[in-house]
């Protein structure tokens, strides 16, 4: 369930220019093999679509390293490592080396590629480099030919969490033992974003041609960039408005990185669009973000024209654009709000129907093998916990059962897990999953499966945050073995939950049919609608079926064990939280919240009350 595409079934959504994609997210250009794939990014960048990663550059400095040599200090030098799930440790760079400090400020920064919904431990180790090669490359050096100072491990996301984006590791002997002081390594994060600069603007056409004939148009409009090299790249498209020749669009959002520069020549043109993708050309113009305000401080209209043929000019329509609103903003990313101080809460909820299997027997689905492996719902919590347990500061985390036959004989669709009446929360990870086995005890399993209740629950929590803690999102994870029953209960609640700080992540285990659940994820660019005809003002649910995904891990060895899925593979875990960082920020644009204590830089021209 991944990104939205324009020329697809359903695809009438806006593409990469609602304020709803993470923008700010940006590709690699190392050549590491754990990390993005260039061609992936690019085509996505192209689509105006969300790139999968943010490039970040980590800043080294060491204090008080101990020294190796015997008649002077020694030259140190640092090298990362992504720690793979098995162990193997992957190098993505090497700074300089520095002469005779043990107090070392490198200045070569090391890239890598952050990602949300995986846990990255990198490992920082610091040599001491030979005299003798002081001359040679640092990529050429044979570390085991070095002096061994010191490493030390975290997880990327434990830098990306901090206000400062800076870490200070003391350092240790080789596999944790230590060997004494052997002094401390800093590790500051920073986004390699050139500028967080956006462009929003509110367009309108008038008098557009008619290319339907028993209807009226339903255009869109997608805005290209020319590029030196060639032809125009896409970078982001409008919404579709059905039979109207008079079309007013909801405010595009255009970022710095994807238009260049003020006076770039871009490529606007307005579509009829068709289902299956074969959109009708209405008209085309060029113009530049530069032409586009000045079109807004006119109040006038510019008119789009048509190719020529052979033998002709370009024929002038009399369809006009306008721009009714124009406001410059600085775009702030998913990791401006977490390190400012924002959080993710996480919330759990387990089927307990009778689909499942009883539990005694190996092939329950809720089977608890002796041995250690986990089973599906284990692994959900552990591997999804693991990662949204770093963003959650108090790491009390409410975990509900539902379908499940309780010991006075009541079915409940929403008891706590942990058998207390008052409280429903447990304390980290570990609690939800001790929780869930003495559950498998205490409750019997029933059914029906019901969604509604379990989400109204979350939504009520996530409502209660706003009048005390505005800097609180919270994520619900639900795993279930079947379909739901109460299928428009559960669109009702969920329409109304997409105004509250939540997303619902939705774990499919089992070979159940899950095509309902589907429904729930609006992917397909098409928004859900409840009894009364309201429209969910964005997507907070992403489902994943685990049998879908290539790479799936039987147990859980470490806290990095899916870290790196093997190469070609994603795993559950980033499957499910990929869109999450794109849905809370959605949430945040829309309300205009911004990180804690930031100096906002959002110069309207002039003050525009429809960008409000």
């Amino acid at each position: 369930m991944g990104g939205c595409f324009s020329d697809v079934r359903g695809g009438q959504a806006a593409v990469g220019g609602g304020g709803g994609h993470n923008n700010n997210r940006l590709p690699t250009n190392s050549n590491s093999n754990s990390n993005p794939d260039e061609a992936v990014d690019y085509f996505y960048r192209s689509k105006g679509l969300q790139p999968l990663y943010t490039r970040i550059e980590l800043s080294l400095s060491g204090s008080k390293l101990y020294d190796r040599d015997i008649l002077s200090k020694s030259d140190p030098m640092a090298v990362v490592y992504a720690k793979k799930k098995n162990g193997a440790l992957e190098e993505l760079g090497r700074t300089e080396v520095i002469m005779n400090n043990l107090n070392p400020m490198w200045i070569q920064k090391i890239s890598v590629a952050f990602q949300f919904e995986i846990v990255q431990p990198l490992v920082f180790q610091v040599y001491d480099v030979d005299t003798k090669y002081h001359n040679m490359s640092t990529k050429m050096l044979d570390l085991k030919a070095q002096d061994f100072v010191g490493e030390a491990t975290c997880a990327l996301s434990e830098i990306m969490t901090l206000r400062s984006r800076s870490k200070t590791l003391q350092l240790h002997g080789r596999n944790g033992h230590h060997t004494g002081t052997l002094g401390s390594i800093n590790v500051h994060a920073e986004e390699t974003i050139a500028s967080k600069m956006a462009v929003e603007m509110r367009l309108r056409c008038t008098n557009l041609d008619n290319k339907d004939r028993f209807s009226k148009s339903d255009p869109f409009l997608r805005v290209s960039r020319i590029v030196e090299a060639g032809g125009p790249i896409p970078i982001c498209k409008t919404e579709v408005v059905n039979n109207n020749l008079n079309p007013v669009w909801k405010p595009l959002c255009i970022t710095m990185q994807q238009y260049g520069s003020k006076d770039n020549p871009l490529v606007i043109e307005c579509f009829d669009f068709n289902s299956d993708g074969n959109h009708v050309l209405i008209g085309k113009m060029q113009t530049s973000i530069e032409g586009l305000e000045k079109l807004y401080q006119a109040k006038a209209g510019a008119n789009f024209v048509y190719p020529s043929s052979r033998h002709h000019s370009e024929k002038v329509l009399k369809g006009s654009l306008f721009v009714d609103g124009y406001v410059e903003k600085e775009l702030y990313s998913f990791l401006d709000y977490i390190s400012s101080g924002f959080e993710l809460n996480f919330m759990v909820a387990v089927d307990f129907t009778a689909s499942n299997g009883d539990p005694r027997r190996s092939d329950s689905l809720h089977y608890i093998d002796p041995s250690g492996r986990l089973n599906s719902y284990q692994q959900a919590i552990m591997e999804v916990g693991e990662v949204i347990q770093v963003y959650d500061y108090d790491k009390r985390f409410p975990a509900w059962g539902f379908g499940g036959r309780m010991f006075d004989g009541s079915v409940s669709h929403c008891f706590n897990l942990n058998g207390q009446a008052g409280n429903f929360e447990v304390e980290g990870v570990h609690g939800i999953m001790t929780a869930y086995q003495s559950a498998l005890h205490t409750v019997s399993l029933h059914g029906p499966t019901l969604f509604g209740q379990i989400i109204n629950q979350a939504a009520e929590i996530a409502g209660q945050s706003l009048s005390t803690n505005s800097n609180k999102y919270f994520v619900l994870l639900i795993i279930t073995d079947g379909e739901i029953t109460d299928i428009q209960e559960t669109k009702d609640a969920l329409v109304r939950a997409s105004d509250l700080p939540l997303s619902i992540l939705i774990v499919g285990v089992g070979n159940a049919d899950f095509k309902k659940m589907e429904i729930l994820d609006a992917d397909n660019g098409k928004r859900l609608e409840s009894s009364t005809g309201r429209v969910a003002t964005r997507d907070i649910v992403q489902f994943v079926p685990v049998r879908d995904v290539h790479s799936k891990s039987v147990g859980i060895a470490s806290s990095c064990s899916m870290a790196f899925p093997r190469d070609g593979e994603i795993s559950m875990v980033q499957s499910l939280l990929e869109e999450l960082p794109g849905q809370f920020l959605t949430y945040m644009r829309s309300r205009d919240i911004k990180p804690l204590n930031v100096n906002v830089h959002n110069v309207p021209y002039p003050p525009d009350p429809l960008m409000t």
